[in-house]
């Protein structure tokens, strides 16, 4: 009789997922912003990775609260710009700013979810 596979902890690969589409979203902003990428016909993208980055937040919030995870304490700051931001689309530098405020929270989380494997 097989013993079934354990599989490791999700939370840290969830968070780091989480921080990898959040830079993702962020360069590709910021290339936006500065003029280097015309997003017109692209715009979606953008939306894509917004939508990606929150749902990855989420389940690795999810995740670091079953696990038991410091980690989720440090997502939660991150959680609450990105709950903000859709209503700042309209406003350049106000959206900048919000985008960017979820920057420690999720590399602070990243690192906790790694120490703690």
């Amino acid at each position: 009789m097989r013993t079934p596979r354990r599989r490791g902890p999700l939370a840290p690969a969830l968070t780091t997922a989480a921080l990898g589409t959040y830079t993702a979203n962020a360069a590709f902003g910021t290339a936006v912003a500065a003029g280097l990428v015309d997003n017109r016909r692209i715009r979606w993208v953008h939306h894509a990775l917004f939508i990606l980055t929150s749902t990855l937040a989420a389940l690795a919030l999810l995740a670091a609260l079953l696990e038991r995870r410091r980690a989720a304490i440090a997502l939660i700051p991150a959680a609450v710009p990105l709950i903000a931001l859709p209503s700042t689309a309209g406003h350049r530098s106000r959206h900048a700013v919000v985008a960017l405020s979820a920057a420690p929270g999720f590399v602070v989380a990243a690192v906790l979810a790694r120490r703690e494997c």
